[in-house]
C-alpha cells in the first residue's frame, strides 16, 4: 500500500456511513467553533462597556475656592455621565448599595461630603486627600470590579489633573507676582546698598573722630588730673594778684601825685644838661686843640745825646761809664715821663670825650624826658586808674578762681569719665563701622542673588501660565510607539486561540482516527510509509481547519493579520506539528497517550503565555514554558499577525519542525518495532478503535 492509498482508506473509513460522517464534520469543526466562537465574544469587548451598569452617588457639599464655591463632586459626576464610558446612573448611597448586592450595577463610585473641601485643603495649613470610594461586589464579575478599579483611577486621573492645574495656575500667578516682587526687591536692596555705603562711609568717619575724641578724652583726663591741685595753686595767684594790685593801685595813686610836678622839673633839668653838654664839648675841642702838639713829642736817643755830650766835652775828657749810665738812665726816665705823660693826655683826652658825648647823650635824654614827662604824668595817672580796675578784676579773677578751685575735682572725675565712654564709643564706633561694612557687602550680594533669583523665574503672560498649568498637572503624555500592535482585545488573544483550536482539532480527530493501520503494519512492513500516512491524514485535514479558522478570523471577525501568507503556513505547521505528538503518544501508550494529549493541552493552556506575560508563571510552569511547543506557536503567529520579527517565526518555526520531526521519529520506532513483533498489549483493542 503507498502512502497515498493509506490516506484514501483512512477517509473512506470516516465517511462510509451518515453517523460517521456527522461526527466527522461535528469533530473538524469544534476547532473552528472554539476559536472563532471565543475570539468572536472577545474580539473587542472594551467598546462595550457603556453597557456596564454603574452607579454614581455624589454627597459633595462643595467649598470655598479663594472666594469662590466650587462643587469638584458635581463636575466629576457630571464628566462620567456625559462621558458615557460606563452605562451610569446617579443615585442615593442607599439605592447604590442594595444595587451592588442584587446585581443592578456592577460597581457604585460614591463621592463623600467632604471631598471638595479636601481637594481645596491643599492651599491651607491642613491639607488632606480626598477619597472616592469604589464599592464592587465579585458576584457580579471580577472582571467588572478590575475595570471598576480602572475607572477610579482614570476619575482620580482627571480630578487630579483639574486640581494640579489649578493649583500650578495658582502657583504660577504667584510665582510670576514673586518675580515682580523681587524685581521691587533688587531695587530696594540696591538702595540700600547705596545707603549702606554711604553709611558705612560715615561710620567709618565716625570711628576715626571717635578714636580721636578718646584720644583727646585720654588727654584731657591726663590733663585734669592735676587740675585741682593746679587750681588750687591758680587761687592762691589769684588771691596774690588780688593783693598785689590792690598794692599797685595805691602805689600808682602815690605815684600820680608825686609826678604832678615832673613836667617842670625835668625842663630844668634839660636846661642844665643842656649847659654841661655845652661846657664838656668847649673842654673836648680844647683837649682836643692839644693834641697835635702832644703826638709831635718824640722820645729822646740815648746814644745820640751822649754823642751830643761827648762831643760838647773839653778835649781830652770823657766821660766815665758811671756817668754814661746815668746819663742814659737819665734819658730814659725823660722818655718814660714823656710816655706817661702822652698816655695820661690820651685818657684825659678819651674820657673827656666820653664826657661830651655822654653829656650830649644826656642833654638828648632829659631833652626828651622833658618832652615826655607830661606824657609819663598822665600815664601814671592812666596806670592809676587802670591798676584800680585791675584790683576789682582781680578781685573777681581770686573769686572766680576759687570757684574753679571748688568744681576741679568733678571737671577732673568728669574727664575720666569722659575718656572711658568716649573710648568705649571709639570701639563702638569701629565695631558699627564693621558692620556696616558688612551689611554694605550683604546688601550688594542681596541685590545680586534677588536677580540672579529674579531672573531664574521666567516671565510668563496669562496665556503661557495656562499652558504650563496645564504640562505640570499633566506632565507625561504616554505615546503611542507600538511596533508590532494587535488591532484590538480580540487580535491579542487570536494566537493563543487558534494555537489551542489547531491543538483541540488534533485531538478532536484523533478520538475517530487510527493512529497507524494495524493492516498496514501486517502487510507492508515498511513503517516509514505507514508513520507518514497515519500521520498525513490528520495534517491535511489539520490543513483544512486551519485555512478554514483563518478565513474565519481574518473576515467574519475582521481582525487585522499583517501577513497572511506566513500567518497560514505557522497555523499550517502547528496543526501538523500537534498532530505528529498527539498520533506518537497514542502509538506509544494508546488510549493513555491519547488522555496524555488532553493533560499535555491542560498544561500549555497556563504555560504557553497566551494572556498574560510568562514572566508572571510560577517557576516550574516557567520552565515548561520554554519546553512545551505551543509556546512557539503562539509566538510565532504573533509576529506574523502583528507585523514582527521574521527572524523570531524562523526560530519558532525551527522549534516547531523538531517537535514534528521528532514525535515522526517516535512513531516510527514504535512502528518499526511492532513491524518485527507483536506483545499482548499490541493485540488488545484500543478503547479509541
Amino acid at each position: 500500500m503507498t502512502i497515498p492509498s493509506l490516506i484514501r482508506a483512512e477517509l473512506a473509513r470516516l465517511t462510509a456511513t451518515p453517523l460517521a460522517r456527522l461526527a466527522f464534520v461535528a469533530l473538524m469543526v469544534v476547532p473552528l467553533l472554539y476559536g472563532g466562537a471565543y475570539l468572536w465574544a472577545n474580539r473587542d469587548p472594551y467598546a462595550k462597556l457603556d453597557q456596564i451598569p454603574a452607579a454614581i452617588v455624589d454627597q459633595d457639599a462643595g467649598a470655598t475656592l479663594d472666594g469662590d464655591r466650587v462643587d469638584y463632586g458635581g463636575d466629576v459626576a457630571k464628566e462620567a455621565i456625559d462621558g458615557g464610558d460606563f452605562k451610569w446612573t446617579e443615585t442615593t448611597a442607599a439605592d447604590a448599595r442594595s444595587g451592588v448586592r442584587n446585581g443592578t450595577y456592577d460597581f457604585v463610585v460614591t463621592i463623600p461630603h467632604d471631598f471638595s473641601e479636601h481637594l481645596v485643603s491643599a492651599q491651607g495649613d491642613d491639607p488632606q486627600r480626598a477619597e472616592l470610594v469604589m464599592t464592587t461586589a465579585d458576584t457580579n464579575s471580577y472582571l467588572a470590579s478590575t475595570i471598576a478599579e480602572q475607572a477610579g483611577k482614570t476619575m482620580r486621573t482627571a480630578v487630579a489633573e483639574r486640581v494640579g492645574k489649578q493649583a500650578a495656575k495658582t502657583l504660577l500667578v504667584g510665582l510670576a507676582d514673586v518675580r515682580d516682587s523681587l524685581g521691587d526687591a533688587v531695587d530696594g536692596a540696591g538702595q540700600l546698598a547705596s545707603g549702606a555705603t554711604t553709611a558705612a562711609d560715615g561710620a567709618s568717619s565716625l570711628a576715626t573722630g571717635t578714636q580721636q575724641l578718646s584720644d583727646g578724652a585720654s588727654q584731657l583726663a591726663s590733663g585734669t588730673a592735676s587740675l585741682p591741685s593746679q587750681t588750687a595753686q591758680l587761687n592762691d595767684g589769684a588771691q596774690q594778684v588780688a593783693s598785689g594790685a590792690s598794692t599797685l593801685a595805691s602805689g600808682l595813686q602815690s605815684a600820680q601825685q608825686q609826678t604832678a610836678s615832673l613836667p617842670s622839673q625835668t625842663a630844668q633839668l634839660n636846661d642844665g644838661a643842656q649847659r654841661v653838654a655845652a661846657g664838656n664839648a668847649a673842654l673836648a675841642d680844647e683837649v682836643d686843640s692839644v693834641s697835635a702838639d702832644v703826638d709831635a713829642v718824640q722820645p729822646i736817643d740815648a746814644t745820640a745825646v751822649l754823642a751830643q755830650i761827648t762831643a760838647n766835652l773839653p778835649e781830652g775828657a770823657t766821660l766815665t761809664q758811671a756817668q754814661q749810665d746815668a746819663i742814659t738812665k737819665a734819658v730814659g726816665d725823660v722818655n718814660g715821663a714823656g710816655a706817661s705823660a702822652k698816655q695820661t693826655y690820651a685818657s684825659t683826652k678819651s674820657a673827656v670825650d666820653q664826657l661830651r658825648d655822654g653829656s650830649a647823650q644826656v642833654a638828648a635824654g632829659t631833652s626828651a624826658l622833658a618832652a615826655a614827662s607830661p606824657q609819663l604824668a598822665d600815664g601814671i595817672a592812666s596806670a592809676s586808674s587802670g591798676a584800680s580796675q585791675l584790683a576789682s578784676g582781680s578781685s573777681q579773677v581770686a573769686a572766680g578762681t576759687s570757684k574753679l578751685a571748688a568744681a576741679a575735682p568733678t571737671l577732673s572725675s568728669g574727664a575720666a569719665s569722659l575718656a572711658d565712654g568716649a573710648a568705649s564709643a571709639a570701639s563702638g564706633a569701629a565695631s558699627l563701622s564693621t558692620g556696616l561694612q558688612s551689611l554694605e557687602d550683604g546688601s550688594k550680594e542681596l541685590a545680586s542673588k534677588l536677580d540672579q533669583g529674579r531672573t531664574k523665574i521666567p516671565a510668563s503672560t496669562a496665556s503661557q501660565r495656562n499652558s504650563q498649568a496645564s504640562v505640570i498637572s499633566d506632565p507625561v503624555k504616554v505615546g503611542d510607539d507600538n511596533v508590532a500592535a494587535a488591532s484590538n482585545y480580540g487580535a491579542g488573544l487570536a494566537p493563543f486561540f487558534i494555537s489551542l483550536a489547531a491543538w483541540i482539532g488534533m485531538y478532536a480527530l484523533f478520538l475517530i482516527l487510527k493512529p497507524i493501520s494495524k493492516r498496514a503494519i501486517t502487510a507492508v512492513k515498511k513503517p516509514l510509509r505507514v508513520v507518514l500516512g497515519g500521520w498525513l491524514t490528520p495534517a491535511i485535514l489539520g490543513l483544512v481547519q486551519m485555512a478554514a479558522l483563518f478565513l474565519i478570523v481574518r473576515f467574519a471577525l475582521d481582525l487585522d493579520v499583517v501577513h497572511a501568507g506566513p500567518t497560514v503556513a505557522i497555523m499550517v505547521l502547528a496543526s501538523a506539528t500537534f498532530a505528529a505528538i498527539i498520533m506518537a503518544l497514542n502509538v506509544l501508550l494508546g488510549s493513555v497517550g491519547q488522555f496524555l494529549g488532553l493533560v499535555l493541552m491542560l498544561v500549555q493552556l497556563v504555560t504557553a503565555g497566551g494572556t498574560f506575560p510568562w514572566q508572571t508563571l510560577p517557576g516550574p510552569l516557567a520552565a515548561l514554558h520554554f519546553a512545551l511547543p505551543m509556546t512557539y506557536s503562539v509566538d510565532a503567529i504573533r509576529q506574523t499577525m502583528y507585523g514582527g520579527s521574521f527572524a523570531a517565526v524562523w526560530s519558532d518555526a525551527g522549534v516547531l519542525a523538531c517537535w514534528l520531526l521528532g514525535a515522526l521519529l517516535v512513531s516510527y520506532v514504535v512502528t518499526a518495532r511492532q513491524t518485527r513483533s507483536r506483545t499482548l498489549r499490541d493485540l488488545r483493542p484500543s478503547l479509541i478503535g
